[in-house]
């Protein structure tokens, strides 16, 4: 067999795929845990030309698209405009930001090596195909997240600096969108990526559970979702600090509304008690 490439692209954050499934006339509903694997004659109605028969797209609910054997890269772009029926939100131009190459190799003698750009294996197994796939899909997936993250700590960072500079103003929408970012960031991680969830597969075969933990490993896909966790748990203390000083601020803000009507009451009433007003 020869050798299989793969691409993989976080091109957006959901991807209905019983939607495509039923554009493909595939019978087949899609849950959250598998991919949806387009080829042969359902791969040509999208991108509406001839594919051979070693080319295939797997695309996965949590955003994630991987093409095998597309060497020249020629389906990505009518497949992203085909999404976009679809998943109207996609950014067409900003859909190539998050990828990732890798090869699945062969090697007779039966030696295996695992590297950042390919992995060498003595036969392929079916399943080879779909776990490489399922780890690059992840992965961009994740990368896209781990932004998306650093860009929510840069907003934290600008508030702190006004905190910093006395600016103790902080508005209940402004906290509530920051909070919300925050959500939506460990929803997509959680919800949409599920890093910690096994492909089916890996349940019944030892071997496609070992390949697929070695995998997992080398991307380092546990420790980056641990480190990712952690950083959120720290942002959603700073934002608990956020609110505890903004509701202190409007605390202290109407015990002085208080005490000023207090003494306006009094003032007038001696006012009046000195006949200075009636």
């Amino acid at each position: 067999m020869t050798d299989i490439t793969f691409k993989a692209y976080a091109i957006t954050n959901e991807i209905d795929l019983n939607k495509i499934a039923i554009h493909c006339g595939i019978p087949k509903k899609f849950t959250w845990e598998e991919p949806l694997a387009l080829k042969g004659e359902a791969l040509e109605k999208i991108l509406q030309k001839k594919v051979n028969d070693s080319q295939e797209v797997l695309v996965f609910s949590f955003g994630s698209v991987v093409f095998l054997n597309d060497a020249a890269k020629e389906g990505f772009l009518p497949f992203v405009r085909y999404l976009r029926t679809i998943e109207p939100d996609i950014d067409e131009n900003d859909a190539d930001r998050y990828t990732d190459d890798y090869s699945l190799r062969t090697d007779g003698k039966g030696l295996t090596e695992l590297t950042d750009e390919y992995v060498v294996v003595t036969e392929i197994e079916p399943f080879h195909q779909e776990l490489i796939a399922t780890v690059l899909a992840k992965s961009v997936a994740l990368e896209k997240i781990e932004e998306q993250l650093g860009k929510i700590h840069d907003k934290l960072e600008n508030m702190i600096d006004r905190l910093d500079k006395s600016n103790l103003r902080l508005g209940k929408k402004e906290l509530a969108r920051t909070t919300a970012s925050i959500m939506r960031h460990e929803y997509n991680t959680i919800s949409y990526i599920m890093i910690l969830d096994k492909p089916d597969i890996t349940w019944t075969s030892s071997s496609a559970g070992e390949f697929y933990d070695r995998m997992m490993e080398f991307f380092e896909m546990n420790d980056r979702y641990a480190i990712m966790k952690s950083k959120t748990e720290v942002l959603y203390r700073i934002m608990d600090g956020f609110s505890t000083i903004s509701h202190s601020i409007r605390g202290l803000f109407v015990e002085w509304v208080i005490v000023i009507l207090i003494v306006s009451e009094l003032a007038i009433a001696i006012l009046q008690l000195i006949g200075w007003i009636d």
